[in-house]
């Protein structure tokens, strides 16, 4: 049954995302968060850290499949405080994730516990 299962870990810089801030560049963060996940950091002081957080744990997801995925197939967002990830069309039934982000002043980290379900 190990098969199923897989794990990821990404670490983030944080300064990467405060050298290009959102308003400056929005095409870019386009490129990598759902208009949800744009949203909810954007509403912190520092959406920074936020941003780095989010990008970690997208990259943990990556790393935790065996599959080809866009940063844009994975939706991040949170109930009731807590992380929730999913994926977006056809492979959205084929996993479940436990995740959790961390952030400091200077790092991001994003961990994934991925299980293969179909």
């Amino acid at each position: 049954m190990i098969e199923k299962l897989g794990i990821g870990i990404d670490i983030v810089d944080v300064s990467q995302f405060e050298k290009i801030p959102y308003l400056s560049k929005p095409g870019f963060y386009k490129k990598i968060f759902l208009h949800s996940e744009i949203k909810y950091c954007l509403k912190y002081k520092n959406p920074s850290e936020h941003f780095a957080g989010k990008f970690a744990i997208k990259e943990a997801i990556k790393k935790s499949i065996n599959e080809k995925i866009s940063l844009l197939d994975i939706k991040t967002s949170y109930s009731d405080s807590k992380l929730t990830v999913k994926l977006r069309g056809k492979n959205g039934i084929k996993y479940k994730f436990l995740a959790s982000i961390s952030h400091e002043k200077k790092f991001a980290v994003g961990l994934v516990i991925s299980e293969k379900i179909g």
